[in-house]
């Protein structure tokens, strides 16, 4: 269903089934999947390609002009996959450039005011909590939650199944399987409730990201030294790789921890 008083483009790509309330603002050069659902004020501009089954509540904008000086008004992209909520005054900015774009997952919650800037990518499953505010070119891992008014700033990335708490501000990369919290920002343990409830791991491998992270945040060593301890000390496995990979992936540059490049 779409309303009369919605402004739908012509040349927009609406699939079947997708409901578009009042006054809802829909531009040119959008594709949206079956399923969806559009409420009163929001709107989805150029450049952005929604899949199935997506909520997108009042106020929000999706695929906004991106907040770049570097952007000069090319035609950029903005990806939304399936079965997400997006809800009130939510801003998604489109890419700044027309290869990569923003790039949001299947399943995620993103509440009402969070701000995700261009060319950021949020993988499947994550939640954003209120009033959330991610820079540009920041990646988010699959299953991480950011509590409510976290900041991240540009460039970083975040692992998976991470849980960040309420207010902390986030300017260094943030390793698979943590909690962090606090300004400025600290390790808080494993999120090893979270990875136990829902069943995804084994006590065992719960156990092996706490003997990892020890040696990365408890022993006062350099992280060049942590890693060759956790490569010694815990058996191969998915824990381990996806811990060794982030370091490396990331230069061991991880935050609430100094950088060295040798002991």
């Amino acid at each position: 269903m779409i309303s009369k008083s919605a402004h739908v483009d012509p040349s927009a790509k609406i699939a079947d089934n997708v409901t578009v309330h009042a006054f809802a603002y829909i531009d040119a050069d959008v594709e949206i999947g079956e399923g969806c659902e559009i409420m009163p004020y929001a709107s989805v501009i150029r450049g952005t390609r929604m899949g199935r089954n997506n909520k997108v509540y009042q106020g929000a904008v999706v695929g906004a002009d991106p907040q770049d000086f570097r952007w000069k008004g090319e035609r950029t992209f903005c990806y939304i996959g399936d079965n997400n909520v997006i809800r009130e005054q939510v801003i998604i900015n489109r890419g700044i450039t027309s290869e990569g774009g923003t790039r949001i997952g299947d399943k995620c919650f993103i509440m009402a005011e969070t701000h995700i800037g261009h060319d950021s990518v949020i993988a499947g499953r994550s939640v954003l909590g209120n009033g959330v505010k991610i820079a540009g070119s920041v990646t988010i891992d699959e299953c991480s939650i950011l509590s409510n008014a976290v900041i991240v700033n540009e460039g970083v990335n975040v692992g998976e199944w991470v849980f960040i708490k309420g207010g902390t501000r986030v300017s260094n990369n943030v390793p698979p399987f943590v909690i962090m919290a606090h300004n400025p920002i600290v390790y808080y343990g494993v999120n090893a409730v979270l990875m136990a409830k829902k069943k995804n791991f084994t006590e065992s491998e719960i156990d092996d990201a706490a003997k990892a992270y020890r040696h990365i945040y408890q022993t006062q060593t350099s992280l060049f030294n942590a890693l060759k301890r956790i490569e010694a000390d815990i058996e191969p496995g998915r824990i381990r790789e996806s811990i060794v990979k982030f370091l490396n992936d990331n230069n061991l540059r991880i935050a609430g921890v100094p950088y060295y490049d040798e002991e």
